[in-house]
């Protein structure tokens, strides 16, 4: 998977007067769980521009002068009027630790189905797995080129050894119905199926939460 770099510098204070005086000047909280203890720092709010702004999965190697620190993050918190990035929670990745994370999922070709008047249904846009971090993918890339009208893809063809997937076997990620126009739609527009999974793991705890 990709990683981006992000330079910070390590927090001395953690009050509100000095998290407010951060957030002045342009400056980004954040705080990253997992190892021996949380290590609190800061930096620019435009270094998570290709982090938080993208649909892809990236993990991030923090640069806090003294030492790196690989994380993924695991939540954000924007300003409800100025849509600003307020906080940002990571979690610390090791070597030989597993981690569960949202992937995305490509979909790639021209489904017969719909040229033949179906409906794409992309049921899952997100995959929660479990995996060491090395063998975390970038993306799911599904091949639709095949599915004719009730025809569909579920989580069973994309399993592989390097990985756990979060959803049982059977969960749909892309189907094809009958419809006279062919019209992509989320699940949210059909109102059918469970949303995709956001993944949570915290410092206690660990799993996958879901949610679109």
């Amino acid at each position: 998977m990709k990683s981006i770099k992000i330079k910070g510098s390590e927090r001395e204070s953690v009050g509100k007067k000095a998290t407010k005086a951060l957030r002045n000047a342009g400056q980004v909280p954040c705080v990253v769980y997992g190892g021996e203890k949380p290590l609190h720092f800061s930096a620019e709010e435009l270094a998570f521009r290709d982090l938080v702004y993208t649909p892809a999965a990236h993990t991030v190697e923090v640069d806090l002068g003294h030492g790196k620190v690989r994380a993924i993050m695991q939540d954000i918190q924007f300003h409800p009027v100025t849509d600003k990035i307020l906080h940002i929670d990571f979690y610390q990745l090791f070597d030989d630790k597993e981690v569960t994370m949202n992937i995305p999922v490509r979909l790639e070709g021209n489904a017969p189905g719909v040229k033949a008047g179906g409906r794409l249904l992309f049921r899952k846009r997100k995959l929660a797995i479990k995996a060491l971090p090395d063998n975390l993918p970038d993306y799911f890339d599904v091949d639709i080129s095949k599915l004719k009208i009730a025809d569909n893809i579920t989580v069973e063809s994309l399993l592989k050894d390097e990985f756990t997937i979060l959803h049982p076997d059977t969960t749909v990620v892309v189907q094809v119905k009958t419809q006279r126009t062919a019209v992509v739609v989320d699940e949210d527009e059909e109102g059918e199926g469970a949303e995709g999974a956001e993944a949570t793991e915290g410092a206690a705890t660990e799993g996958a939460e879901s949610q679109e």
